[in-house]
């Protein structure tokens, strides 16, 4: 049953994710700009070194909040206002969890980490985790709100606010290496300061909702402890924390286990290959996700509609941004980075592969985030993961960047087998379920 749409409501998605996605082209030209100036200006191998020192606090970074954002649109998309009653025990849930992030990271640069700069960096990118969690509270704020030019004016502050940074070390050659990790501190610090209002009104309820009815009178359930809270989150939460592993663990093992050069022209690559993920990730993450939430529970024909269109779509533009990159990437990136950087056109190339993939892994996942099928994307990714981890540990060795992108590629396919058996398992479930009950 294919569910009509009024022209109205077309033209309305049609502007906002045309908003969204041009918000999304600035931030990753930023992003872009961002990391050739800093390649360029500090070379491969202090490069290699930030770059695997802020990834590394990435990677550690969404154990604060650990799920809860996700976890939120849920909540709402099913209790409507009602859900206001999880915002007092998801306080206390992040204070926990931020401060579990912080003394991880903390823990690593002075007792696992080598004091050849790496140690400092990483103290210093502490703050990275504060920003990351308020920035991610602010924009789900604005989600729920439909307010998407807020939310994407929102994510562009830190983007915006680091090109400044490599625009300073291009202009003043003799500020060191050492001011880059500094000053990405102190931009999240006060970016998260800055989102203190905000969050405020978040968790005292001071939502206004958008789509989900009139306000109702306050909700006379129970309110859940911190312990609820973690069972509703941790799936949202596993995910979270696993995807930074899978996404940048290439990165940090390059730089243990072949050296800080090699690190750094594999994160230009990786940077180009964020760029590209954004476009997936604006229209599902940003834009549709908490209406799937909010489909799943209450027009199952509309989500069902937009789940089978979004597959064909995102594979097409996938495989048209891979053909893309064949052609453009040979002559653009030593135009753009210099000749220090060539051998990232050949991970380029290898990487190409995986964009197909990940477009069509994305739409297809958006099936495993309503409802409680969360665990099978989780299974998912625990899988992708293990890939990503001995791929990287088998293949570096032997053939350093170009090893790294194999693991990559590999850890991408079983993403998207592993996704698409979740949605095969979780629909074979739904049909039980639903012979049951008309027995």
């Amino acid at each position: 049953m294919t569910v009509p749409v009024s022209a109205a409501a077309w033209r309305r998605a049609a502007i906002t994710v045309s908003m969204l996605s041009v918000a999304t082209a600035l931030g990753a030209l930023m992003v872009f700009l961002t990391q050739a100036l800093l390649a360029r200006e500090m070379g491969p191998e202090a490069y290699g070194l930030f770059a695997s020192s802020l990834a590394t606090v990435t990677m550690i970074a969404p154990l604060a909040g650990f799920g809860l954002t996700q976890f939120h649109l849920k909540a709402y998309g099913v209790e409507g206002w009602d859900a206001h009653r999880w915002l007092k025990p998801s306080l206390d849930f992040i204070s926990i969890t931020t401060l579990i992030a912080i003394i991880a990271v903390v823990a690593w640069a002075l007792i696992g980490a080598p004091n050849d700069g790496t140690r400092f960096s990483l103290l210093v990118l502490t703050p990275v985790i504060l920003s990351v969690l308020a920035v991610n509270l602010v924009s789900n704020k604005h989600r729920l709100e439909n307010r998407f030019g807020r939310m994407a004016l929102n994510q562009m502050v830190i983007p915006a606010s680091r090109l400044l940074v490599a625009v300073g070390l291009l202009l003043v050659p003799r500020l060191t290496d050492r001011f880059v990790a500094l000053s990405y501190g102190a931009i999240s610090l006060l970016v998260a300061l800055a989102s203190i209002p905000q969050m405020r009104d978040l968790f005292g309820g001071k939502v206004a909702l958008q789509g989900y009815g009139p306000r109702t009178p306050a909700s006379r359930a129970a309110v859940p402890g911190v312990g609820a809270v973690w069972s509703e989150a941790w799936a949202y939460g596993v995910y979270a924390a696993l995807y930074p592993v899978f996404f940048q663990i290439s990165t940090i093992l390059l730089k243990y286990l072949s050296g800080d050069a090699q690190a750094g022209i594999y994160a230009i690559a990786l940077a180009v290959m964020t760029a590209i993920y954004l476009i997936p990730a604006t229209i599902y993450q940003k834009f549709l996700q908490g209406k799937l939430h909010r489909w799943a529970a209450h027009d199952k024909p509309k989500f069902q509609h937009v789940y089978r269109k979004g597959n064909i779509a995102m594979f097409a533009l996938g495989l048209a941004i891979a053909a893309a990159m064949l052609v453009i990437d040979p002559w653009a990136v030593p135009l753009i980075f210099g000749e220090k950087y060539d051998r990232v056109t050949a991970i380029l190339m290898v990487l190409a592969i995986c964009v197909p993939i990940r477009f069509l892994s994305t739409s297809m996942g958006s099936a495993l985030l309503t409802e409680d099928n969360m665990r099978f994307r989780v299974y998912a990714m625990a899988l992708a993961t293990l890939a990503a981890i001995a791929g990287n540990v088998i293949l570096i060795p032997l053939y350093r960047e170009l090893g790294a992108a194999w693991a990559t590629v590999i850890a991408e396919t079983v993403l998207l087998l592993g996704t698409f058996y979740g949605v095969r398992r979780f629909t074979r479930i739904q049909h039980v379920d639903a012979d049951n009950g008309r027995g």
